[in-house]
């Protein structure tokens, strides 16, 4: 296995990312769609999620196929992120068909970033429009760390940020990642150099220092986070793809075994004060695949996502913690 072109999620054929955020509000949202609807399942493994529409993508039921999926800051304000996204669709003749009416179908999650110092006195929920603007900015390329729902996302130690990472399978499918990190753990080993998920690096695309032999086994766990904040304030965010045809169950074992990834990546991960959620998406683009596999692929994208999202975090005025590019330069 290799990355792909981009070492983005958008490797999968047919997916397209949009960003939108706002620097004062320290916040903003990620939008994956395409052109035609996908197979999409979630599974969440935190305590603290915040969701819209994920019942749907249990394996039982009706809907197979959604529009679009959303990651967004905000908590449940963030939610209204879909909301514009599904304005986006509906204005593109998107939708489930019910008789003469298209519905679209967007499920969202959400994470915490209401207490890192930005500015959060809005008299109109900002989010709708966020969510159709980045639904609009949709494409190939989109940027990684400061960016999109990872905005404001903070780790223990370090600025969180939005992350990517894909992989292409021996048959030629193509397996990605793509995740908004704002954990209550860290992300780094103590000393904020080296990353948990440094085995799982492929070259340098996350600094290239490699593991940290002196990173014991998470016995000690400082938090600036937790200190400046709260024990409540977190959640890893991510959705896992592939363009290798699955249907809507196999999907929701990718999104169980994809949670390795986080756990790899993340010291301590799935508290109860993170709302931690896999989505799982198949564009059915290419011939089916073996789930086992892609949901191994899917779990090693997800820890390089997750360091990659805090290695291309940039510094920004009232920031709480610092990037790791300042405390590694």
């Amino acid at each position: 296995m290799e990355p792909g072109r981009r070492n983005l999620i958008t490797d999968v054929t047919g997916l397209r990312v949009g960003n939108a955020q706002d620097a004062a509000l320290k916040s903003g949202c990620t939008v994956v769609t395409a052109d035609a609807p996908f197979v999409a399942s979630v599974h969440v493994m935190g305590g603290a999620p915040g969701t819209r529409e994920t019942d749907l993508l249990a394996p039982d039921k009706t809907v197979t196929e959604v529009d679009a999926l959303v990651l967004s800051g905000g908590s449940a304000f963030g939610l209204d992120a879909c909301s514009g996204v599904v304005d986006g669709l509906r204005a593109n003749g998107r939708g489930f068909p019910v008789g003469p009416v298209r519905v679209p179908i967007v499920p969202g999650a959400i994470l915490f970033d209401l207490l890192n110092g930005g500015q959060k006195d809005w008299t109109q929920n900002p989010y709708a429009a966020l969510g159709r603007a980045a639904f609009d900015a949709a494409r190939a390329e989109f940027d990684l760390g400061t960016a999109g729902a990872g905005t404001g996302a903070l780790t223990g130690m370090l600025k969180g940020g939005l992350g990517s990472a894909s992989l292409r399978l021996d048959d030629g499918s193509m397996v990605g990642a793509l995740v908004a990190a704002n954990p209550l753990g860290s992300a780094t080993t103590p000393g904020d150099r080296h990353f948990y998920a440094a085995p799982y690096e492929i070259g340098t695309e996350f600094g290239g220092f490699g593991p940290d032999s002196r990173s014991g086994l998470g016995l000690d766990l400082p938090s600036r986070k937790r200190d400046l904040v709260s024990q409540g304030g977190n959640t890893t965010i991510a959705i896992v793809a592939t363009d290798a045809r699955l249907s809507k169950s196999q999907c929701h074992r990718v999104a169980v075994a994809a949670h390795d990834g986080i756990a790899r990546a993340i010291v301590p991960a799935h508290t109860p004060g993170d709302g931690d959620l896999v989505f799982a998406l198949s564009t059915g683009a290419k011939p089916a695949g073996d789930a086992g596999l892609i949901g191994h692929a899917a779990s090693l994208c997800l820890s390089r996502a997750i360091a990659r999202a805090v290695f291309h975090a940039t510094p920004a005025p009232g920031d709480l913690l610092p990037c790791w590019r300042d405390q590694n330069a």
